[in-house]
């Protein structure tokens, strides 16, 4: 293992100062001193930012997107929910339409636990806690111009601050600066190849608006989801999360021809029409705190640098600079804090100037990124214009067992852990098809399906101002 107290002369560069961008700075100082090149200005107290606009949308971070970000930064849950963040236990607290149609049951001994909060305190909790290493700097509003090397090695960077020009020398360089990344054109400026890419593009878009949480239901009220169904065209979805300060965010969403408006008036009869309406019943009768906010870059966008057959020591792409996702599905932070999990677990067995490391953490980090994007991708494809080409005949088979799969979880409490194992990102989906698995899915005892949303009588009685 590298000597972690051995850094003097060792220089690393983060570029994004977003969730990603500042994990894994707190993973490069203990080998290296650390400068986080952000274009925009930060903000100090949970608020949004220009640069992240899908920050104002309903996040999770499910079960295996919490154990790692506690891996990287042990005691931030702690510090987290004495925020106002909340530990929610799934499917206890989820009260979830699956898009096959089935409603999930709240089965009560489930172990995985999501984080609820609002972006803006999930990233300033976590850049609070980050900026606390003297080893790392923020250089904020400044802007990373280009790469300077050459396909075999990247040694610096050239950046813009206040209009002047300047080259940071670097032994490692992370691109973590989100859909945003320009690392393509940045590779070809070496002289390296493209890469190959995929999109699929449900045509999704996104509106939300917070409300102050109505009669008691501050305190401790479940996750309300109605998943689209990639049958029904356009897919209308929707989710309740409650947030830190006694809010609702409610997010819904709408593919092409169907997406929800920015008009404020227009959002609770939009909710209404959803392939279940509680979502507009609980709304009816709720104080809206914020107008209506509304994103259309949705799209699933993945590069395949691990495939890459010539890629330069000294340069490694990581989080959503890899791979976009549909946000409906809320796998995206979660697959970020995997995959500076796994550049932790590189570092600590190579030093970051040697060769091969940044492949190795290149190729490292297209596992949760692999397993992201198949839960994503596997039920985007099946809306009209999603990709080029339409779902291939594995792609159909593997969509028709997930159904089964979900059927089965609905109604059976054994079937419904394996199923979280692989929602939660605890697991790849190769979990779904092991033999217990499709035991359960084939010939388990399962209950009757439910006919409506699970809210008790006192989550419904709470609900009313």
């Amino acid at each position: 293992m590298p000597d972690t107290h051995s850094a003097t002369g060792r220089s690393a560069i983060v570029v994004g100062g977003g969730m990603t961008g500042m994990l894994a700075a707190s993973v490069l100082a203990r080998y290296a001193d650390v400068t986080i090149i952000e274009r925009d200005l930060l903000p100090e107290e949970p608020r949004p930012r220009k640069g992240l606009p899908q920050a104002r949308h309903a996040h999770v971070l499910w079960s295996g997107g919490v154990k790692a970000l506690e891996e990287l930064l042990p005691g931030i849950v702690d510090q987290l929910v004495r925020r106002g963040a909340r530990r929610t236990p799934v499917m206890a607290d989820l009260v979830s339409k699956a898009p096959s149609g089935q409603w999930f049951r709240r089965f009560t001994h489930t172990r995985h636990v999501s984080l609820m909060c609002s972006r803006d305190l999930l990233d300033a909790v976590i850049r609070a806690r980050v900026l606390e290493d003297d080893r790392i700097t923020l250089r904020q509003e400044t802007e990373l111009l280009s790469l300077r090397g050459d396909a075999r090695r990247v040694r610096a960077v050239r950046v813009r601050s206040a209009g002047t020009d300047s080259t940071l020398p670097a032994d490692l360089v992370i691109d973590a600066s989100g859909r945003g990344s320009r690392a393509p054109a940045w590779l070809r400026d070496l002289g390296l190849p493209p890469v190959a890419e995929r999109t699929v593009d449900a045509g999704f878009g996104y509106a939300s608006r917070i409300y102050r949480a109505p009669g008691t239901t501050a305190d401790g009220f479940p996750i309300v989801n109605v998943q689209a169904d990639p049958r029904q065209n356009p897919g209308r979805g929707g989710i309740i999360t409650p947030v830190e300060g006694g809010r609702w965010l409610v997010t819904l969403a709408g593919t092409r021809e169907g997406r929800p408006s920015a008009d404020n008036a227009e959002f609770v009869p939009f909710a209404l029409g959803l392939p279940h309406p509680v979502i507009g019943e609980l709304l009816a009768g709720a104080e809206p705190l914020t107008d209506v906010v509304t994103t259309r870059s949705t799209a699933n966008r993945r590069r395949y640098y691990e495939r890459a057959a010539r890629w330069p020591d000294g340069f490694a792409v990581l989080g959503e600079a890899v791979a976009g996702y549909n946000p409906v599905y809320g796998h995206g932070l979660s697959a970020a804090a995997q995959s500076v999990v796994v550049l932790r677990r590189v570092l600590e067995r190579r030093d970051l100037r040697a060769p091969g490391t940044a492949r190795r953490i290149q190729r490292g980090a297209a596992r949760p990124v692999e397993n992201a994007w198949n839960l994503a991708v596997g039920q985007d494809v099946f809306y009209p214009g999603a990709a080029d080409e339409p779902p291939t005949r594995r792609e159909r088979a593997l969509a028709a067992f997930v159904d089964r799969a979900v059927d089965a979880g609905s109604r059976n409490p054994r079937a419904l852990r394996i199923l979280l194992d692989v929602m939660s990102m605890e697991k790849p989906p190769a979990r779904l098809l092991m033999p217990d698995m499709l035991a359960l899915v084939c010939f388990g005892r399962k209950k009757p399906p439910l006919t409506g949303p699970p809210l008790s009588r006192h989550e419904r009685e709470a609900a009313t101002p």
